[in-house]
């Protein structure tokens, strides 16, 4: 019988109309602000409040904008809280991008910066589709890549507890006049310093002893690194990356954990511009300017590709343990390792033969190096997931 409703159908249930309904989250440590933007160019642009940072009060915030059958749609900008509520939001089969806040389009002749106008900024751009969101890594990508990157940190401190010994025997008036620092003649050297005052001798033993801790936990995270990245599943790609020269187990497991899924860009130059390799750009008009390169995106994998590409001004070569690492892989990722060997060697002492600095050399070989780990990780096939 029509208008007769149904035993599974609820009285409210019939006037339920379906739409969209954009979400804004400004999110701090203890508080998040949520603020909504109805569908429609015009739509109504509210406060909804402030709640516990807590995920089981965002989840009833959310079960409430959502009760009148709306479609949600959520954003948050990257930060410190990490991807905790991206995850629980996809769990819960709710659309939720993470935003990058350099990415954020920033309104003129705006003054005032608050929790609720952020919220409510990021809303509206979520409905215009003005947001640009990042790669949000799975947990075990993250676990490596937070691996990778205290290993990073590891190496930075050694870096810092060796200056500090120099800066100290310097200031002291002693100066090494071999020839290789942190060799082990430099190290007998440093032992075998006769200091006259007590706590000078004290200083220099407290230093050197932070040194050897920062060397045995450099190790011991490299060691951490040889067992958990073989595990993983992006290992191929991090085997493929091997193929190459300066591409050691580290190097690689930077590089793919940094930039996660390759197939997100769809040209290279996609991958030189998040790993900030591209150069700036003032144009306007018959004005046509380039700067230095932007450093905007990823420092990690961008350090990391300029390291590896300090050999190449060296020439090509395939070395006993280079030939090691390519032993099994296939032929295509061999002959493509060669030919940017080839390549970048050319391009290096080309740049070098016309004057320019060896950092810009370096640079610009990093970003063509940026080019060519896509193409080699492009020959890797995608993981099951």
């Amino acid at each position: 019988m029509v208008g007769l409703l149904t035993p599974t159908t609820k009285k409210g249930d019939q006037h339920m109309k379906k739409h969209d309904r954009f979400i804004g989250l400004d999110v701090h440590k203890d508080t998040i602000q949520i603020a909504v933007a109805e569908d429609g160019r015009t739509g109504e642009l509210r406060q909804f409040g402030e709640i516990s940072s807590d995920l089981h009060a965002l989840e009833r915030a959310l079960t409430k904008l959502r009760a009148d059958g709306a479609t949600l749609h959520v954003a948050y900008e990257a930060g410190p809280t990490g991807f905790v509520i991206a995850r629980h939001l996809q769990a819960m089969k709710t659309d939720c991008i993470v935003v990058a806040p350099s990415k954020m389009p920033v309104p003129g002749g705006k003054r005032q910066k608050t929790d609720r106008r952020d919220a409510e900024l990021l809303a509206r751009l979520l409905r215009a589709g003005d947001l640009t969101a990042i790669n949000v890594p799975d947990e075990v990508d993250e676990s490596i890549r937070d691996l990778a990157r205290a290993r990073s940190d590891a190496v930075e401190d050694l870096t810092r507890a060796k200056q500090r010994i120099k800066s100290f025997l310097l200031r002291l008036g002693y100066h090494y006049k071999g020839t290789a620092n942190w060799s082990e003649a430099h190290l007998r050297y440093l032992r075998s310093l006769t200091i006259p005052l007590a706590a000078h001798k004290a200083v220099l033993q407290e230093y050197l002893l932070a040194m050897e801790q920062c060397i045995n936990r450099v190790e011991r995270l490299d060691a951490l690194i040889a067992v958990q990245v073989p595990q993983w599943d992006m290992y191929p790609f991090v085997k493929a990356l091997m193929t190459l020269r300066g591409f050691q187990l580290t190097a690689a497991t930077v590089v793919v954990a940094e930039i996660g899924d390759i197939r997100r860009f769809k040209h290279p130059r996609d991958l030189m511009a998040f790993l900030g390799l591209v150069p700036r750009e003032e144009s306007s008009g018959q004005t046509h300017r380039l700067g230095s390169i932007t450093k905007a995106g990823n420092a990690h994998a961008r350090w990391m590709l300029i390291e590896t590409v300090q050999c190449a001004l060296n020439v090509p070569k395939v070395s006993a343990e280079l030939s090691k690492r390519q032993e099994s892989q296939p032929t295509d990722q061999r002959e493509l390792s060669w030919k940017i060997q080839v390549r970048l060697h050319k391009r290096g002492r080309h740049l070098l033969a016309r004057g320019k600095l060896k950092q810009k050399i370096v640079v610009a070989l990093a970003r063509e190096m940026a080019g060519f780990v896509w193409a080699m990780l492009h020959l890797v096939p995608a993981p099951a997931r």
